[in-house]
């Protein structure tokens, strides 16, 4: 795995408040929500400085991605996103991660916009992301 973080997001409760929030209230570059198109695919992305994404994502959407029930609280406030180059980089780091003491939340499998992505938890309870997209590709 390589040292970076490319994504953050949060779960939101209210994905337009959340966007009006970081775009009107903070300032934030976003080209506002995107996928509505796909059952829990509404997300926004605001670009951060050194090619860091946020994202602001439902909780309730998070929730069915990750299959972890909807609570209060708990790893669903926010997800750390490790963007990879291909699908195989996708499988090899959370073999990497599970062999170092991770928990496989989901099995890395296709996703609804055309990527390839699965989950690990940390030790701590953090969880983790690790997702190949053709359309947010991290640098070399």
């Amino acid at each position: 795995m390589k040292p970076r973080i490319t994504v953050i997001t949060l779960g939101v409760q209210d994905l337009e408040r959340a966007v009006a929030f970081y775009r009107d209230g903070l300032g934030l570059p976003t080209s506002g929500i995107v996928g509505q198109e796909f059952e829990n695919g509404a997300v926004a992305f605001f670009d951060l400085e050194g090619g860091l994404k946020l994202a602001v994502w439902p909780r309730v959407s998070m929730a069915a991605d990750t299959g972890i029930p909807l609570g209060a609280g708990g790893p669903l406030e926010f997800t750390l996103g490790h963007n990879v180059h291909s699908k195989s980089e996708v499988d090899a780091v959370l073999q990497r991660a599970t062999r170092a003491g991770a928990t496989l939340v989901k099995a890395a499998g296709e996703t609804f916009y055309g990527g390839y992505a699965g989950y690990f938890m940390d030790p701590d309870g953090h969880l983790w992301e690790v997702v190949y997209n053709p359309e947010m590709l991290p640098p070399n």
